[in-house]
């Protein structure tokens, strides 16, 4: 039996600081196969970009460091894999769309040269093909008049192009596995129905996983069949999409799905908050990081973690009702 194309096992990644330490990533374990869709979700400070970064190898050491677990890519341990092979992997097989595209592109390189990059140092093809390549996913991206705008810098495109082109550029090479760290920010409503309908035709053809993450919870539940709920690096809930949404567990995936706006019968949007701030990762109190919030919290819950229980099938929670 042939692997999974994703295993994630106990990751912990911390940045060790003068201030202290910072543990961003506090024991994550999911797995992705081909054409499947993982969406992680929580607030800003949950973890969500560091898991991703973990991913590609992209954590910058120092400060920081994988100090546990382990990333399986197709059987292989990307945390133990030499950088030379994991330069073969990264851009190719395992591509990340960033989320800010100003500080991801180079100032100094056209927008049609970085995407040809990418495809001259995969593919082995020449600059020209590479550039008519480039042109080609800048248009399947919705850019107007793209081979014109190959020939711009960052700086002279809008935020919602240079976003654009970050997916045109993670996409060039097909790749198995695709992280998209909220990919459609930038972008206004159009554009961002176009671009996941791009994504979901590219899984469709290839048999590419994607991880995305997002705080829209309707991008979640419109195009990933898995959910994995991140608070204070830690996972609080996962399993597959419709049991989240419709038999939320943990107190804080509800607090988040009460969160969302609803329209009440005097056309006035009504908005439930989560209260609270997230704690303080280089200090974190003793029990359930997210007891200080917690309207169901109890005496054990200050006290002791709570360890991840699957309550059924697919369906794990980590909270102490179900302890």
């Amino acid at each position: 039996m042939s692997p999974q194309l994703l295993e994630v096992n106990n990751l912990k990644t911390h940045f060790f600081t003068r201030a202290g330490v910072v543990k961003a990533v506090n024991g994550v374990s999911f797995s992705l196969d081909a054409r499947e869709t993982l969406g992680i979700v929580g607030e800003s400070g949950s973890g969500k970009t560091i898991t991703a970064m973990s991913i590609m190898r992209l954590v910058p050491s120092p400060p920081g460091k994988i100090v546990e677990g382990k990333i399986l890519y197709k059987g292989s341990d990307i945390v133990s894999m030499r950088e030379s092979a994991m330069r073969e992997i990264r851009g190719d097989q395992i591509s990340m769309i960033f989320q800010d595209p100003m500080t991801s592109l180079n100032p100094v390189l056209t927008i049609g040269y970085q995407i040809a990059e990418v495809l001259i140092m995969h593919r082995k093809i020449n600059k020209k093909e590479a550039l008519a390549r480039a042109v080609e996913m800048l248009k399947q991206v919705g850019i107007p008049e793209p081979e014109k705008r190959a020939a711009c810098y960052p700086h002279q495109l809008s935020g919602g192009m240079r976003q654009r082109a970050m997916i045109a550029m993670a996409l060039a090479c097909n790749p198995s596995l695709l992280i998209a760290d909220e990919p459609t920010t930038a972008l206004d409503v159009t554009i961002q129905a176009q671009i996941l309908n791009l994504m979901q035709k590219l899984q469709d053809s290839t048999g590419t996983a994607i991880i995305m993450i997002t705080h829209d919870l309707g991008v979640v539940a419109e195009l990933c069949q898995k959910v994995l709920v991140m608070y204070a690096g830690e996972p609080v809930e996962q399993g597959d999409v419709e049991t989240i949404f419709n038999t939320p567990c943990h107190p804080y995936t509800r607090g988040l799905l009460s969160s969302l706006p609803e329209l009440e019968t005097d056309d006035k949007i009504r908005l439930t908050p989560i209260d609270g701030v997230p704690p303080d990762l280089k200090n974190l109190p003793p029990g359930c990081s997210f007891a200080s919030r917690c309207r169901e919290v109890r005496d054990i819950c200050r006290q002791t973690g709570p360890t991840p229980m699957e309550i059924k099938p697919g369906h794990t929670v980590a909270c102490h009702c179900y302890n």
